[in-house]
């Protein structure tokens, strides 16, 4: 258990996760009910949102400027905000290629992949409630372990979509927006991957 002094770390990651959670079912709710109409009202929620995660790691970082000492090193606490903010960017990457793009009609396999990301999310923020019992936890590796799971599903659905993309579709246009949004779609699985490979090195590092 992490002591009162350290509490901050670990609650701002939390409250990260949470961000980066928000991002990810805000993105799924309007691409179920999409409306074309409605693009540029989505894009300032969720910059928004994505505003409020920038918000967080730079408490991060305030923090770890004033800190004497810190319950990790400092550059394990910094990298590890920077990569769940990172996820909360990338959830908001693939809405501007959806927008850039001028998307009026979403591709049914996107909502498996936003589902995906919304699991792939919540097992985050999960992992980092988990986290400041890393010395002593059994079920944080456990979670990491179905972030990489996950993040092949991920791989195996970008694979899909694509080989669909190109043996169905003739508009070279679409074929060209979908292809950007289909990598958008993979990296954010693989940015969630990569806080958990942060949280397992730590894990490792400090034990």
């Amino acid at each position: 258990m992490a002591n009162k002094s350290d509490s901050f770390y670990f609650n701002n990651f939390i409250e990260s996760a949470q961000i980066a959670c928000e991002a990810a079912s805000l993105l799924r709710k309007v691409l179920v009910d999409f409306d074309p109409t409605k693009l540029e009202e989505t894009l300032i929620r969720l910059h928004e949102i994505e505003h409020r995660g920038d918000e967080k790691r730079h408490q991060m970082t305030s923090a770890l400027v004033r800190a004497f000492i810190t319950p990790i090193e400092r550059e394990d606490l910094l990298s590890l905000s920077q990569k769940i903010d990172d996820v909360t960017d990338c959830v908001e990457d693939i809405f501007i290629r959806i927008y850039i793009n001028n998307v009026t009609e979403i591709r049914p396999d996107s909502i498996d992949f936003m589902n995906l990301i919304v699991d792939c999310c919540n097992a985050m923020k999960e992992m980092l409630e988990e986290f400041q019992h890393f010395k002593k936890s059994r079920k944080l590796s456990e979670i990491i372990v179905e972030i990489n799971r996950l993040e092949e599903l991920g791989d195996e659905l970008f694979i899909r979509s694509m080989r669909e993309l190109h043996s169905k579709v003739n508009e070279p246009l679409e074929v060209i927006a979908w292809r950007e949004i289909y990598a958008y779609f993979e990296k954010c699985c693989d940015m969630c991957e990569h806080v958990a490979d942060i949280v397992e090195s730590i894990t490792i590092g400090n034990k």
